[in-house]
């Protein structure tokens, strides 16, 4: 988490070996990389970018093509597209990557899984989402033979098929995956993890859907309740569950309080997002609808 810090130690590194190794080093290549991965978690997104493609550089002369470290290279660089929202771009890259692991991974290697939940991210934030749904279930497949019933890595996968199927308007479908990402959660993380709160919302979402207004409120409730104990008072997090309690109030017609939900989501979001983040469009848009009612 400290990335200055690394961010430092990783220059020194590089300091010491450009002078000392030979420019096309396997270990330049990762301490490129290295570099790549602290200014992407610092949202720095363009030198992320730039460092993942010097990585590139040395390494696709210098190793066989299907070496475990270019897939890890053409995977870095997929997240960082992921990040600047070009879908197609970063699932080129994913596709790479698989395709490279494909042919030097056994068939359930977890790092297949990782390739594979990284497609179907991208497709599901094209909205291709039968092609999401095809990736998540792969895997789940490998992430369900590889890894513990409570692995937080399972329970995510859960809920990234929940959500799939939620898009596609299979709200029992959707329910019983977060369901399954609740139970996997609740056997291995504290009762005020971060996570829980996330499945909360999910399952809410999915009774609201379903018109079941008092579970809706139920679990959004729960969410809100652990997001309150772990973050900060304008994390854009609460603004989401603010919006999704005004919105269950909405639809049980009872507008007076959905506005003052959509009234906390807005003024949270006013604090900790730009003027222009589709999230507060959203917000303001859901309090508009009803200003009047």
């Amino acid at each position: 988490g400290n990335y200055p810090r690394a961010l430092i130690y990783y220059k020194k590194t590089l300091k010491i070996q450009k002078p000392s190794l030979p420019h096309n080093h396997p270990d330049l290549a990762m301490t490129y990389n290295n570099i790549g991965i602290v200014h992407r978690n610092r949202y720095d997104y363009s030198k992320a970018l730039s460092y993942h493609k010097k990585a590139l550089k040395i390494q696709k002369p210098s190793l066989p093509h299907n070496h475990p470290d270019l897939a890890m290279t053409y995977n870095n660089i997929g997240l960082v597209h992921r990040n600047l929202d070009d879908y197609p771009k970063a699932l080129s890259y994913y596709k790479i990557s698989l395709a490279i692991q494909k042919s030097s991974l056994r068939l359930n290697h977890p790092n297949l899984a990782v390739s594979y939940s990284n497609i179907g991210a991208a497709y599901y934030n094209m909205r291709n989402y039968r092609e999401a749904l095809s990736y998540y279930k792969k895997s789940l497949e490998i992430r369900q033979k590889s890894l513990s019933a409570d692995h937080p890595d399972l329970a995510m996968t859960y809920n990234h098929i929940g959500l799939v199927h939620r898009n596609l308007g299979d709200y029992p479908r959707a329910l019983s995956s977060h369901e399954e990402a609740l139970r996997t959660q609740k056997s291995s993380l504290p009762h005020n993890h971060l996570d829980l709160a996330m499945t909360y919302n999910n399952i809410g979402i999915v009774h609201r859907n379903l018109g079941d207004y008092s579970k809706a409120l139920s679990y959004h409730k729960k969410a809100l309740r652990i997001q309150k104990l772990s973050l900060f008072p304008n994390h854009r997090d609460l603004a989401g569950s603010y919006n999704n309690i005004g919105a269950v109030h909405c639809s049980m017609r009872n507008y007076p309080k959905a506005r003052t939900f959509y009234e906390h989501a807005i003024h949270i979001t006013q604090q900790s997002l730009p003027a222009n983040h589709p999230n507060l469009q959203k917000y303001t848009n859901n309090f508009e609808s009803i200003k009047n009612k």
